[in-house]
C-alpha cells in the first residue's frame, strides 16, 4: 500500500516500540517520512527489530526511570531533533484473579503502565513548550479502562488512569499541544499471544462482531491519523477500536 508522507522533518519516539503495536506504530509514522526512535527495555527484542528495520533508531531504557528516559529524549533528539509526536505506548499485564494479586506485581503493573505514560509525557510537553512547538502526544489506553475485564484488575486500573490523565494534560496543554489516547480491544500481539492459548482466542473472537483480532497495523493507523493534520480538532479524546467487542460487553 502507498501511503502518504505526511510526516517529512517529523521527529517522533515511540515507547515499548520494539514488539507489537509500538513496532506497527514506529514502522507507520517511518514509512511516512518521520524518523523514528523507539524506547523499550527487551534488550532481545530491541536488539532483532533495529536490526530488520534500520531506519528506526532506538535506546534500551526502562520508562519507570525518569533520569534515564530523560537521558533516552536527549539521545533521540540528537539524532532525530526535538520530538514532535511522542506515542506512550510502553505497557505489561498479568492475567490472575483480582484476590489473587501479589502487592509487588500491581504496583509493577501500575509503575510501568501510568508512571511510565507520565514520565514519558512530561519530558516531551516540556520539551515542546520550551521550543514553543505545536507537538502531538498520544497514548495507549484500553477497552479494559472501560468495560472491566475480570482477571485484570492492575492493568484495567492503570489504564483508567491513563485515559484520566490524557483528559488532564488536554486541557492543560491545549492550544499547543494535543492530546489523545487509543483504546484497543484484542490485538494479535506477542502479548496477548503469551497469555490466551489458541482455543481461547478463538473464544475470544466468537465475541468480536468483526471475528478477529486486531492487527497491530490496524491501531498504528489511527495514530497516525491521530497524529495527521486529519485529526487537528481532536484532543482529549479516547478513540476505542475494537471490531465492536463494548457492543455486547
Amino acid at each position: 500500500m502507498t501511503l502518504m508522507k505526511r510526516f517529512v522533518d517529523k521527529s517522533v519516539i515511540v515507547t515499548g516500540g520494539a514488539s507489537g503495536i509500538g513496532l506497527s506504530t514506529a514502522n507507520r509514522f517511518a514509512r511516512e517520512g518521520a524518523r523514528v526512535a523507539i524506547f523499550d527495555c527487551n534488550e532481545e527484542a530491541m536488539g532483532s527489530t533495529l536490526a530488520e528495520y534500520p531506519e528506526l533508531t532506538g535506546t534500551l531504557v526502562d520508562v519507570r526511570n525518569g533520569a534515564d528516559l530523560e537521558q533516552a529524549f536527549q539521545k533521540a533528539a540528537e539524532t532525530n531533533g526535538p520530538v514532535d509526536v511522542l506515542v506512550a505506548n510502553a505497557g505489561v499485564s498479568e492475567r490472575i484473579n483480582f484476590l489473587d494479586i501479589p502487592a509487588d506485581q500491581w504496583r509493577r503493573i501500575l509503575d510501568v503502565n501510568l508512571n511510565g505514560v507520565f514520565l514519558a509525557c512530561q519530558i516531551a510537553a516540556r520539551q515542546m513548550m520550551s521550543r514553543n512547538a505545536d507537538g502531538i502526544i498520544l497514548a495507549t489506553s484500553s477497552t479494559n479502562a472501560i468495560a472491566g475485564n475480570p482477571y485484570y484488575a492492575d492493568y484495567n486500573a492503570s489504564k483508567a488512569g491513563v485515559l484520566a490523565l490524557v483528559r488532564t494534560m488536554a486541557r492543560e496543554l491545549a492550544p499547543r499541544i494535543r492530546v489523545n489516547a487509543v483504546c484497543p480491544g484484542y490485538v494479535l500481539t506477542p502479548m496477548q499471544e503469551r497469555e490466551y492459548t489458541p482455543e481461547a482466542m478463538r473464544e475470544l473472537n466468537q465475541r468480536i462482531p468483526i471475528g478477529r483480532h486486531a492487527d497491530p497495523g490496524e491501531i498504528a493507523s489511527l495514530f497516525a491519523f491521530l497524529a495527521s493534520e486529519e485529526g487537528r480538532y481532536l484532543t482529549g479524546a479516547a478513540i476505542i477500536i475494537d471490531g465492536g467487542e463494548l457492543l455486547g460487553a
